[in-house]
């Protein structure tokens, strides 16, 4: 048997060929960039071939006046973030662990934050990828045209599949604007009833805030706040954020808090997991009417207000239980300790078996990232 081997090629073609390689002597692959989400969607077991993006760190095209940037996978998406400012545009996934976190890795786990309520998810935000197959080929979906329908969009099946499929190697992204101004608000309240309230209000409004959220009380503390909070993040030239924070004082103790909580929100999940390494964060997707019931949790609750997307947070893996019980229920970060074996997609949906045959077609051999994908490939 021969022994592991870490690779770091130096262009997508050589990672390419480095696939092919182990794929033709059959060896298990794990891929991966900075290792940010190693406690995510299910441990990978020690691989026979480590294929690492660390060197694919290329800005490969970037036209402001056009909107668009393609970098290869390797770079960091902080990195991105600072290129894109110095030209008052921006990328806005707000991805946790943003410092260190790759702009595959991003992908790979279709990771976002609190503006996904208005800009969306990276599915919305990319227009072409370039990924390497086992076969040792490099598959070209999309281009560099924001508006491109031509073909099948093979992108979106790459991203949120956690390296399982193939190794994005290449994307390319429309950009945006940044505005001219933005703030961050928050309201607190005593009872979960009228945090909800108000977030209705605003959703009813003609405001559009680029985020809305909602933290109960064991949230905010670990923010250093109290109550129950809604914190709305606003942008647009002067006028419009002087009205955001005219009419949000009419919904109750209004305060404005300093730039850093934008970016302190967005970590949330990775300052969590830094101080409770046997800790979980489940992820439930619900509705508009019935997310902000999980702000009664005694555990620490984010709720994503404007989409339905809400972050439960246990500093023990197993009181987590209880919860994976409900519908569209997910494990998303979980211990790495071996002893810690719950199911961590109890109800993968009617879908999965479509999930299972493309696996098949691109990886018949289970090759690729093993354990991943919530332990189900």
């Amino acid at each position: 048997m021969l022994p592991p081997q870490t690779v770091s090629p130096d262009s997508p073609e050589e990672f390419a060929a480095a696939l092919r390689a182990a794929s033709d002597q059959r060896r298990t692959i794990a891929l991966f960039g900075r290792g940010t989400k190693h406690r995510m969607a299910g441990a990978v077991p020690a691989a026979e071939v480590n294929l690492s993006t660390a060197r694919l760190t290329r800005v490969l095209q970037y036209e402001p006046r056009d909107l668009t940037l393609s970098v290869e996978a390797g770079i960091r998406f902080a990195e991105v973030d600072q290129l894109l400012g110095e030209h008052r545009q921006m990328l806005p996934l707000d991805p946790p662990f943003a410092g260190e976190a790759t702009v595959g890795g991003v992908l790979a786990s279709n990771t976002c934050g609190p503006r996904r309520r208005l800009y969306g998810t990276a599915r919305d935000l990319t227009i072409g990828m370039k990924f390497a197959t086992l076969e040792g080929k490099l598959i070209q979906s999309g281009g560099m045209v924001v508006k491109n329908v031509a073909g099948l969009d093979m992108a979106k099946l790459l991203i949120g599949s956690f390296g399982t499929l193939g190794a994005i190697v290449v994307a390319n992204f429309k950009v945006l604007p940044r505005p001219q101004v933005e703030r961050h608000f928050l309201l607190s309240f005593d009872l979960a009833a009228d945090a909800r309230a108000a977030r209705d209000r605003v959703l009813r409004s003609v405001l559009q805030p680029q985020s809305l959220d909602l933290l109960n009380p064991a949230a905010a503390a670990r923010m250093g706040k109290s109550g129950f909070l809604l914190s709305i993040q606003a942008g647009g030239n002067r006028a419009v954020v002087d009205r955001y924070q005219r009419e949000l004082a009419a919904l109750g103790p209004l305060s404005e808090v300093d730039p850093n909580w934008t970016a302190r929100l967005r970590e949330f999940t990775p300052a969590f997991l830094e101080e409770h390494p046997e800790g979980a964060v489940v992820r439930l997707c619900s509705t508009l009417e019935t997310a902000p019931a999980l702000l009664e949790s005694p555990a620490p609750a984010v709720i994503r207000a404007g989409s339905g997307v809400a972050y439960l947070y246990f500093a023990e893996a197993s009181a987590a239980a209880a919860v994976l019980s409900q519908p569209k229920a997910i494990l998303e970060f979980s211990p790495t300790s071996r002893s810690f074996t719950a199911e961590l997609w109890p109800s993968p949906g009617a879908d999965f078996e479509i999930m299972q045959r493309v696996k098949r077609m691109l990886d018949p051999h289970h090759l690729l990232n093993r354990g991943r994908l919530f332990g189900r490939t």
